[in-house]
């Protein structure tokens, strides 16, 4: 372990979140040097035991969205464990929760609840659905929410909806939630009080993909069809010996491009140089695209295009990523020595302040690695945290 660094030091933070919306935004706190508690049921985060790991319960996506946090396991159904949380909500600045609304209302630690316990708390709730709306009970998954939203028909279509293959509906709403975190706590600093604040999933992703994708229909009556045409024709050019995406953007890229690659009859055929004509024919571009781009290795297309300075890259392998030139000069991935899990790669914070570098200071934990340390931190005796332990409201990692 090392100090924490970043903008958020001093800042305590309650994780009571689980899989991956919540722990994701609650690990950037950490990255920005939040003292991040993760209050985990005694079985665990479900997502501990998500895809790959060497030791059961310390995955590589658990490990990917837990690092900067200490682990307290406790039974918030037990009454001593309640009695724990009662004890650490007066030390937090923040509480963040994907728990449904209803369930942590009964466990007595709804927004009302803890507000008497701390007026200065930020509430931030994760949830799948606004609360204010008739889906505020239903659960709420990626899948859900991509299709939900009118992500899944963006990038398939109405007929044959797709999904995106990445969990985007929670890394989206994690990015949200800090900024909403962050907003609350500037806030803090003004008035004094803390405020409950609530990131919706199908909400937060409806909107995200509405700046774009609403096409034509954000118009009433609307004046064409929806989605975005350019990103439907967009797609990976094959080379002589591999692929490359280039994306000319201007109308003085185009020409320079066409001329360039001594094809100059196409600047006025596809009609480049109007942003509005040059949008109408973009699947037409894109098709000459894909004839021209044969004709030249990986490598040429990449030096002419950089001479040119138009918008262009390779496709890096997920195999090969800490490869990328870019990513690997600054030193985007990082090799650490876990204390149990060995040798893992991790992508570090890629936030930069210039006062305050964020920086890795811990590593993920066990499951109740640090419930000791943060029970005497809030005045439990070691006498205290054997009857805890013993009556199965705490847990402790061996």
């Amino acid at each position: 372990m090392t100090t924490p660094t970043g903008p958020l030091s001093g800042i305590r933070v309650l994780d009571l979140t689980s899989v991956l919306f919540g722990p994701y935004a609650a690990q950037m706190l950490g990255d920005w040097g939040a003292d991040v508690i993760k209050v985990e049921p005694l079985s665990g985060d479900t997502w501990r035991y998500a895809g790959l790991f060497r030791n059961r319960g310390m995955s590589g996506q658990f490990m990917a969205v837990n690092r900067n946090k200490r682990s307290l396991a406790v039974d918030l159904k037990h009454a001593d464990g309640k009695a724990v949380l009662q004890r650490l909500i007066p030390t937090a600045d923040v509480l963040v929760t994907n728990v449904r609304s209803a369930a942590l209302a009964r466990l007595g630690f709804g927004y009302e609840a803890c507000e008497k316990l701390n007026p200065r708390l930020i509430y931030a709730a994760a949830t799948g659905f606004g609360q204010d709306g008739p889906w505020a009970a239903r659960p709420a998954f990626d899948e859900i929410v991509q299709a939900a939203s009118g992500l899944a028909s963006s990038i398939g279509s109405d007929e044959a909806p797709q999904f995106i293959p990445s969990l985007v509906g929670d890394k989206i709403c994690a990015l949200s939630m800090v900024g909403a975190v962050s907003a609350a706590l500037f806030r803090r600093e003004r008035s004094g009080k803390g405020q409950l604040v609530e990131v919706p999933m199908l909400e937060t992703v409806a909107a995200f993909n509405s700046i774009e994708m609403l096409g034509g229909y954000a118009f009433d009556p609307p004046i064409g069809p929806t989605g975005y045409k350019r990103m439907k024709e967009r797609r990976p050019v094959q080379t002589k010996d591999g692929w490359l995406t280039m994306l000319p953007y201007s109308g003085d890229n185009w020409c320079a491009f066409f001329e360039a690659v001594g094809r100059p009859e196409l600047v006025e055929e596809l009609a480049v140089k109007d942003p509005v004509r040059r949008g109408q024919n973009i699947d037409k571009i894109y098709a000459r695209m894909s004839e021209i781009g044969p004709t030249r290795t990986t490598a040429e297309w990449e030096e002419l295009l950089l001479r040119l300075d138009v918008p262009h890259t390779a496709f890096a392998k997920l195999t090969e990523i800490g490869e990328q030139p870019h990513l690997k000069a600054v030193g985007m991935f990082v090799d650490i020595d876990h204390p149990t899990e060995g040798h893992i790669k991790q992508a570090r914070p890629p936030t930069k302040f210039s006062d305050d570098p964020p920086n890795l200071h811990r590593m993920s934990p066990r499951l109740g690695e640090h419930s000791r340390e943060v029970l005497r931190e809030v005045g439990f005796s070691d006498d205290d945290i054997a009857r805890l332990t013993e009556s199965k409201a705490v847990g402790v990692a061996p």
